[in-house]
């Protein structure tokens, strides 16, 4: 009989979708209907998840029976060992339950790929060592199609246009629970791909889960790539997700980004909340944002970054260029080096071109441009982008009333301000 059955799988059944036997009859081994199939429990497997029972709608109710005495499953029918299957019992959902149709399909999943929320349409099922395993959820328009049983009009139409339907699946193995043993629960991709991905595609994501999803995804990725995610967000929407976590997450957060930005993320709060999560941060990187606060938003001032690449006038080349591995991580621009004095006076720029392109021993007065082009604090974004434009600059030192060094603003930060502008023009 054993024999038979394991036949009966290997030759009958290797790779079906769901939506081929879902609502299919469950018969006994004299050809009497049991009822359809209705669902199937997953539980972990070795290689795949495996199913453990699956889950038939009979005229007494929902029943249970152990996927170890099913010996047909075909899209046409599943059959069941013995007239009256030892194994079958009523079925009971249990809290941390899987269900394959009822909890993963027309979930979201995050497309690593793509980087960007889709649905799961249809999930591919396959035999492993006589298990049934799920080896693929289908987010493709194909899945889409084959669930509602247009799969091969669909085909018909394609090919009449020259066209084809591409099969869009991903392997399980790269697809987790969000919630591990959750009934209620969304699918990801495997979290160790989340800081791999670019922070404006990953606020993409954020944008289109559901908020009660969104915790979990941002206890994925560390507090760095969580900041630049943060950041990318519309305001109302950074206010969502920051109420998503505790304060101290939140002022962690805030000392792993550039100032400006962690500025400009707290000045779209209230300022209570603001002032609580400036107390909570180191003082030096509190200061710091609490120093571009205070000046305009769209000021030279408030747009720029107090951190750049510092040099003085009294170091070779060579002893720059370790300077700069030491402030690398710390600096958010440092396509030029800044040469100021004790009292924080600009003297003069270097490009690291220039850096790399002569001998270290040579001193860097005899390189650095004098001709310094620079913005007041309290510039304008008109004359910020003027400067920066008309000088082919990538960015440009900004100072203080007092004429000393307070910071530089990056070609990118002024962009940024005038994008929501050119997005409205390309709208009309």
């Amino acid at each position: 009989m054993q024999r038979d059955r394991e036949i009966s799988m290997a030759t009958e059944f290797n790779e079906i979708y769901l939506s081929a036997v879902i609502g299919r009859s469950v018969i006994n081994n004299k050809g009497d209907e049991l009822g359809i199939l209705r669902d199937l429990v997953m539980i972990p497997g070795d290689v795949f998840p495996e199913v453990s029972h699956i889950v038939i709608k009979s005229r007494n109710g929902l029943k249970s029976l152990p996927w170890n005495e099913v010996t047909l499953f075909t899209h046409v029918v599943i059959s069941v060992a013995g007239a009256q299957p030892p194994g079958l019992s009523s079925f009971e959902a249990r809290d941390n339950e899987i269900l394959v149709k009822r909890d993963l399909l027309d979930k979201q999943i995050v497309d690593a790929n793509g980087a960007k929320v889709v649905r799961v349409n249809d999930i591919k099922l396959g035999n492993l060592n006589q298990k049934l395993c799920i080896f693929s959820v289908d987010i493709g328009f194909r899945g889409l199609l084959r669930r509602l049983g247009y799969e091969r009009l669909g085909e018909t139409i394609a090919k009449t246009l020259g066209k084809d339907i591409p099969n869009t699946e991903i392997s399980w193995e790269y697809v987790q629970p969000l919630e591990a043993n959750s009934s209620k629960l969304a699918l990801n991709i495997a979290r160790d791909q989340m800081n791999e991905m670019h922070p404006a595609d990953l606020a993409d994501i954020l944008e289109n889960i559901p908020i009660q999803s969104i915790r979990t995804v941002l206890d994925s990725i560390d507090a760095e790539t969580t900041g630049d995610t943060i950041y990318e967000l519309e305001a109302d929407m950074r206010n969502v997700i920051i109420n998503q976590l505790n304060d101290e997450q939140v002022s962690d957060i805030l000392e792993e980004m550039e100032p400006d930005e962690a500025a400009d993320i707290l000045a779209d709060l209230p300022e209570g909340k603001a002032q609580e999560l400036l107390d909570m941060m180191n003082r030096e990187d509190a200061e710091d944002i609490q120093e571009l606060l205070e000046h305009e938003e769209d000021s030279a001032g408030g747009l720029m970054t107090p951190d750049y690449f510092r040099l003085s006038s009294q170091i070779t080349i060579g002893q720059a260029l370790e300077i700069l591995k030491g402030c690398a991580d710390d600096v958010e621009t440092i396509y030029y080096g800044y040469v100021v004095d004790a009292d924080d006076r600009l003297e003069g720029v270097v490009s690291l071109k220039q850096l790399l392109m002569n001998p270290p021993e040579t001193h860097i007065t005899d390189i650095i441009e004098e001709n310094i082009k620079y913005v007041h604090i309290d510039a304008e974004p008109e004359d910020m982008l003027e400067t920066l434009a008309k000088y082919d600059l990538i960015a440009v030192p900004v100072l203080d009333s007092d004429d000393r060094m307070a910071g530089i603003v990056t070609v990118d930060d002024v962009l940024a301000h005038y994008l929501p502008q050119i997005i409205k023009i390309k709208r009309r």
